[in-house]
C-alpha cells in the first residue's frame, strides 16, 4: 500500500476555499441566471432558513460568491414556471434547494420514508394518522396546490415541533416521501405543496432511478467536489447520509480512485481528497458568510480549517450573547479575520452594523477598508441606501479615523 499524501493545513484551507467557489474572482459585468445556476451546481445545494433579519439564508451564499446579483434569478430557478425551474426543495442538509438533476439521487431517501423505514416525528405521525394523510393527498389532487393554512381540517397546533398542526405534519410527511413537493412560496415564506408529478419537469421525472448505493456514491462525490478535502463526517454531513451507508460507500469510492485518502496537518481524523480538487497557491477572497453557508455550516470543520470558533447566537439570551444576534464571519484572503452582527432596517433603508469584532492578532487597519467595502456592496444588493457602522471598538475607531 502506497503511503498517504500529506497536506499542510494552509493548503487544505486553500483547497476548501477553491472548492467552495472562492478560488476565482467574482464575475465581471452583469451577473445573469447562468452565473447563479453554476454557483449552485458547484455547491450542490443551498440550505433554506426562514430567518429574515438580514436576508433569508439561501440568498446569502450566492451574494458571498457573486456579489450584487439579482435574487429574482434564484426565485425563478426555485419557484418559477415549470419550464424555467432548475431547482427543487427537499431535506438534504436540512431543508435545502438542490439542482433538479439531483432529484433521482434522493429517491432512495423518499422511498425509505414512504416505506416507513425512517425514524422520527413524521414517521410516528404516519403510523398514527395514515388515513388522514391520504385524505390530505386527495385534497391536493382535487383542489390543486395548497398551503397548510388552506387545509379545511388541519386541526390545532400539536406542540413543540415548530407548532405544527396535523395538516402541516401530513403535508411534511408527503413531502418527505416525495409524493408532494414545493410548488411555490407565498407571503411570509409559506410553503405551498402540490403533487410532485405536477411540479417536477417531465424530463426529470423520466430519469432512471439509481440504486441507493449508486445514489449515495454520487452524493459523496458531490460532497467531495464541494468540500475539496474532508473527513468522513464532513462528507456524510453535507447531504446527511446514514453512518453505515457512508462507511461502505467511502470504501468503494477509495477503491475506485474517486477519493484519495490523505493526512492533513493538525487534523486528528483521516481525510479524503477529491482527485480533481484545485490546489491553488494563493486565495484572494473577500466575503461576508451567512451562518448557514456551506463553507462554515459544520462548525467543527470551520474550527479545524480556519481556527475559528463560531456559534450562531440567535437562540442565546441577549445578556449572554458574545458577538450579536445574526453574526456573519468575514473572509479576507484565505482567513476568517472577523465577525459582524448585521440587520436590515428596511423601513429606514439602512444596513445596521450593531457590532464588529476582529479575530486575535488581526489589525483593524488591515481589515477596516475591505470590510467596509463589502458592507457597502451588501447594502446595495439589499437595496438599502445607508450603512450604519459602529463607532466603538478597534474597527469603529478605524472607520472614524478614515472618516467613514
Amino acid at each position: 500500500m502506497s503511503p498517504k499524501m500529506k497536506i499542510s493545513a494552509a493548503l487544505a484551507r486553500r483547497i476548501a476555499l477553491a472548492a467552495q467557489g472562492f478560488g476565482t474572482g467574482r464575475p465581471d459585468g452583469a451577473i445573469n441566471r447562468g452565473h447563479v445556476k453554476r454557483a449552485i451546481e458547484r455547491l450542490g445545494l443551498l440550505q433554506i432558513d426562514s430567518v429574515n433579519v438580514l436576508a433569508r439564508a439561501h440568498y446569502l451564499p450566492l451574494f458571498s460568491r457573486l456579489g450584487n446579483y439579482d435574487s429574482a434569478h434564484l426565485d425563478g430557478l426555485a419557484w418559477g414556471r415549470t419550464s424555467q425551474r432548475g431547482l427543487f426543495e427537499f431535506w438534504a442538509h436540512e431543508a435545502s434547494l438542490l439542482p433538479l438533476a439531483s432529484q433521482p439521487l434522493l429517491r432512495w431517501r423518499m422511498k425509505r420514508a414512504a416505506a416507513g423505514t425512517s425514524k422520527g416525528t413524521l414517521q410516528q405521525f404516519r403510523l398514527e394518522k395514515t388515513a388522514y394523510i391520504e385524505d390530505v393527498r386527495r385534497q391536493i389532487e382535487a383542489r390543486g396546490a395548497l398551503a397548510a393554512s388552506e387545509l379545511a381540517d388541519g386541526g390545532p397546533k400539536r406542540g413543540p415541533w415548530w407548532g405544527w398542526n396535523d395538516g402541516k405534519l401530513a403535508l411534511e410527511w408527503l413531502f418527505f416521501a416525495g409524493i408532494v413537493t414545493t410548488a411555490t412560496r407565498r407571503g411570509a415564506f409559506e410553503r405551498v405543496y402540490d403533487l410532485s408529478e405536477r411540479v417536477l419537469p417531465a424530463d426529470i421525472q423520466a430519469l432512471p432511478t439509481p440504486s441507493a448505493e449508486e445514489a449515495q456514491r454520487e452524493l459523496l462525490r458531490l460532497s467531495a467536489r464541494a468540500l475539496g478535502v474532508a473527513t468522513e463526517f464532513d462528507l456524510r454531513d453535507y447531504f446527511r447520509l446514514p453512518v453505515a451507508d457512508t462507511k461502505a460507500r467511502l470504501a468503494e469510492l477509495v477503491e475506485a480512485g474517486d477519493l484519495l485518502p490523505v493526512e492533513v496537518e493538525g487534523w486528528n481524523r483521516p481525510a479524503f481528497l477529491d482527485p480533481a480538487a484545485r490546489q491553488p497557491r494563493r486565495i484572494e477572497a473577500r466575503a461576508l458568510l451567512a451562518p448557514f453557508d456551506p463553507l462554515i455550516w459544520e462548525r467543527d470543520r470551520t474550527e479545524r480549517i480556519f481556527d475559528f470558533f463560531y456559534r450562531i447566537e440567535i437562540y442565546t439570551p441577549v445578556a449572554k450573547r458574545k458577538h450579536g444576534y445574526y453574526v456573519l464571519p468575514f473572509l479576507l484572503g484565505d482567513r476568517l479575520v472577523g465577525r459582524i452582527d448585521l440587520k436590515s432596517d428596511r423601513p429606514n433603508s439602512k444596513l445596521l452594523v450593531p457590532a464588529a469584532h476582529l479575530e486575535p492578532g488581526i489589525e483593524a487597519r488591515d481589515v477596516a477598508e475591505p470590510m467596509r467595502e463589502e458592507l457597502r456592496l451588501m447594502a446595495d444588493w439589499l437595496g438599502l441606501e445607508a450603512l450604519a457602522l459602529p463607532r466603538d471598538g478597534d474597527l469603529g475607531r478605524e472607520w472614524r479615523r478614515m472618516g467613514r
